[in-house]
């Protein structure tokens, strides 16, 4: 059956290819995005940091379609730095776009959402545990996941169902697109430039992204979601690690990886 899907950040990266596979199976899509060149009915110019304009744009999405089906939260971007130096305008944008972007748009579909209907999260691999100088990305993470299981506590009987998806490193632009803060003092010397090299070197070694959505999207159409998806056989197998070794190994290990 023909389904009303909203995906904000679906002018590129996973948020596109979700778009372009729900499409494929007859359903009308609707993307949410700052990078819209040309608006219409399915692609709208959105900031979903702005709450009361994310409010009237699913009033005017649920005037016309009069209910939303699926919701999918994509809209995000990361920021790299050493927190102490991490100014307040990366450090309150972060959480702008990524959580209370995420949480504008759950509050406004909800409106609109009946039995049947849910809610994806697009989350990370690193809202599972921190990583140094990506403390900010991290927590902005795990934040969405914290609210996706009290909203999946909420809503399920309401038979609304929420789920967060954790991707691992998937070859789209998010790493081009991040906020670079190379700026240091004595206390880190260059070890904040050297872990941004490091990463930057592996990003061939990343999920290809029509592979890896492929995944998200057979997730998105279950009949039932568990609460939280790790999209990685790499990371599902350090989740699993991460859950019987101590905090202060695993904080130790990653400090030395990256």
């Amino acid at each position: 059956m023909k389904k009303v899907v909203v995906i904000t950040g679906a002018s590129s990266g996973i948020g596109e290819q979700l778009k372009k596979l729900y499409e494929k199976d007859d359903n009308i899509v609707i993307n949410l995005s700052r990078s819209v060149e040309v608006e219409n009915d399915c692609n709208l110019k959105v900031d979903v940091s702005d709450r009361e304009h994310v409010f009237n744009v699913f009033a005017n999405i649920a005037e016309k379609y009069k209910t939303i089906d699926v919701l999918i939260n994509c809209a995000g971007f990361g920021v790299f730095g050493a927190i102490e130096l991490v100014n307040e305008e990366q450090s309150r944008q972060i959480f702008d776009v990524n959580y209370f972007g995420t949480l504008w748009c759950c509050q406004a579909a909800l409106k609109y959402m009946k039995k049947g209907a849910r809610i994806i999260n697009i989350s990370s691999a690193c809202a599972l545990y921190s990583l140094p100088f990506r403390a900010m990305y991290s927590a902005s993470k795990a934040a969405v996941n914290m609210l996706s299981y009290g909203l999946s506590m909420e809503l399920k009987k309401y038979g609304i169902q929420v789920t967060a998806i954790c991707p691992g490193d998937i070859k789209t632009n998010f790493s081009k697109n991040r906020n670079i803060t190379i700026t240091t003092n004595e206390k880190y010397g260059n070890a904040i430039e050297l872990s941004c090299n490091k990463i930057s070197t592996r990003e061939h070694l990343r999920m290809n992204k029509e592979k890896a959505c492929k995944k998200i999207y057979k997730i998105c159409i279950k009949k039932r979601v568990k609460p939280m998806y790790i999209i990685s056989k790499k990371y599902n197998f350090l989740y699993f690690v991460t859950r019987f070794t101590s905090q202060k190994l695993v904080l130790n290990v990653t400090n030395k990886l990256f």
